[in-house]
């Protein structure tokens, strides 16, 4: 009877599973950061347009020139904000390029090594089967041995 089948990088493999694994929670952690990062931007954009549509007054109603005063600078420290949001979420997306290539590669080493186990276990199986036939020949020889050696015993007494 042949050996049960034992990879001997098993252990390695394990923990390539778990390195991806690892990879993928890294991954979803910089996309969610990357989306806050955006909804952050799409906050402050809106957050412009409301102030750009509230400078405008209807036909003759007054203008209130602190108010404008006021709103020109909230306008201009809301643009740097903008400005700054969007470096940030830049760095997001770099950070999710990284991620990605790092989930990508940790992917491969895992396959690599479970194809290798594979290989190893058809290797193994078929090694298994060779022996099975050459012990079922072997057999065979020998009751073929064992019944021409018998004497034939004749009815006729």
């Amino acid at each position: 009877m042949a050996a049960r089948f034992h990879f001997r990088l098993e252990p390695l493999l394990k923990l390539r599973k778990s390195l991806e694994q690892e990879a993928q929670r890294q991954l979803a952690k910089t996309v969610a950061v990357r989306n806050e990062a955006e909804a952050h931007l799409k906050n402050l954009e809106q957050q412009h347009g409301d102030a750009v549509v509230s400078r405008s007054s209807g036909p003759g109603q007054e203008i209130k020139l602190t108010f404008w005063a006021d709103l020109e600078r909230f306008l201009v420290v809301l643009e740097k904000r903008m400005v700054h949001a969007r470096i940030d979420l830049e760095a997001a997306e770099q950070k999710v390029v990284q991620a990605r290539l790092s989930l990508t590669k940790a992917h491969q080493e895992y396959l690599m090594l479970l194809r290798l186990k594979e290989r190893r276990q058809e290797q193994h199986n078929l090694a298994a089967f060779h022996e099975e036939i050459r012990e079922a020949d072997e057999i065979a020889v020998l009751r073929h041995r064992f019944t021409r050696a018998r004497p034939v015993r004749s009815s006729t007494p």
